[in-house]
């Protein structure tokens, strides 16, 4: 019998992390329109923690990707959940705005984001010489299931037990991962004596040089002089706003709105969960074989025609049309990381899981902008519907940057990212 490479079994441990870091970061969703009902906050209010757990959710991963390479990944995704579990925690004691803003805001924002997709980047990198696409968008699909384990169950138990009961729940499964993490997971292949998967000579020796924070910031320098990296960073700015800010923040609060239930609307989010790790993944196997760029370019342009519909799709009931959108929408939710990773990875070489980190931190960064804009939209025009028709046009913005990336790597004037000692 053929065993199986541990490469595969530190993927699989990965996956579980990423699923729990995708559902705790989530969990927000479910929870604005109780918390309105019972502290009177206004969703602006509200969405301000969001965005603060969504910008740190970012702007954390690339100096969680230098964390990794300085003191180990276990070390770090311990700490991660320890954070998210406390922060979660933490939360049923507080009484006003700025105690949702600090435990949710920034303790969850910053453990979710030590465990974001940067940790499955340097998964893949480090344990995959091949089918690096595919490992991406499976890992990147975690954060689909996140969503898919997490969001009907928390809507249930905030409708029978309290959203409260729901902030107990995560604290606990937070802290239930950390012993998987420790006890299963290596830094690199030659730790247990392998070669990456699919490699057939050693790579390198890795020597840990400079601090974590130099290491990130250099990255950001040099990456920042460079055409291919703002083209990457605006188009995942847009992406993060048109997913994580506005449908995964928002989506809940809308349809209840128009009198759909929040677990149903919960469901619904849960099932572009579903599609999206069929998207996502199959995502991965385009990417080992088609241009990059132009994925981004279908990806992108799919998206926001699907935007530019979903205002006249919310009802007071379930309908065949909402549900065509939850799969047109899945498929698409973040089948742009495995393209996005491998651009970097192209254009950047050794430092490319460095900065698709700040790649992924504009993702963030946007998610943030569009979670406030859409709380502030609602509030002062009672609808959603000016952020929805916005992310549609922004959409189509990125898929024009996605075009310029093609020609842009190919540019002998680039300038490479330096080495931080």
């Amino acid at each position: 019998m053929t065993r199986v490479h541990r490469a595969w079994v530190v993927a699989a441990v990965a996956f579980v992390a990423i699923v729990g870091a995708a559902g705790f970061r989530a969990t927000p969703g479910v929870l604005i329109v109780p918390l309105q009902n019972e502290f009177g906050w206004d969703r602006g209010t509200i969405s301000l923690a969001v965005s603060v757990n969504l910008l740190l959710y970012g702007v954390t991963a690339p100096f969680a990707a230098a964390l990794m390479e300085r003191f180990g990944i276990r070390r770090v995704v311990a700490v991660a959940l320890v954070l998210v579990s406390a922060g979660s925690a933490l939360t049923t004691h507080m009484t006003q705005p700025w105690q949702l803003v600090l435990c949710w805001g920034v303790l969850v924002g910053l453990g979710t984001g030590s465990m974001a997709l940067v940790f499955a980047a340097t998964i893949a990198n480090r344990w995959f010489h091949t089918q690096r696409g595919l490992v991406t968008g499976i890992l990147t699909a975690a954060g689909a299931t996140g969503q898919l384990v997490f969001l009907p169950l928390l809507a249930a138990l905030v409708d029978s037990h309290g959203w409260r009961t729901a902030a107990w729940t995560v604290s606990l499964a937070a802290l239930a991962v950390v012993p998987l993490v420790v006890l299963a997971v290596r830094e690199r292949p030659a730790d247990v004596g392998l070669l990456p998967y699919g490699a057939t000579e050693e790579p390198p020796p890795f020597v840990r040089t400079g601090s974590p924070a130099k290491q990130a910031i250099g990255a950001l320098r040099g990456a920042s002089r460079t055409r291919p990296f703002w083209l990457l960073a605006g188009g995942f700015f847009i992406c993060g706003a048109s997913t994580n800010g506005l449908v995964g923040t928002h989506f809940i609060p809308a349809a209840h709105d128009h009198g759909l239930p929040s677990t149903t609307a919960a469901s619904l989010l849960a099932l572009v969960g579903i599609f999206d790790i069929v998207g996502t993944i199959g995502s991965g196997y385009l990417t080992d074989r088609v241009d990059s760029a132009k994925l981004l370019w279908w990806y992108y342009s799919l998206r926001g025609l699907s935007l530019f519909v979903l205002p006249s799709l919310f009802a007071s009931s379930l309908h065949p049309h909402m549900l065509v959108f939850v799969l047109f929408y899945g498929l698409d939710w973040v089948a742009t990381v495995p393209p996005t990773v491998t651009l970097c990875r192209q254009v950047y070489g050794d430092q490319g899981t460095l900065v698709f980190g700040w790649v992924f931190a504009s993702h963030q960064i946007g998610a943030a902008v569009a979670a406030t804009v859409a709380g502030a939209i609602r509030t002062s025009l009672g609808s959603y519907d000016l952020a929805w028709y916005g992310a549609g046009a922004l959409c189509m913005v990125a898929a024009g940057l996605s075009l310029g990336i093609g020609s842009a790597r190919t540019a002998p004037t680039r300038v490479l990212v330096p080495e931080i000692a």
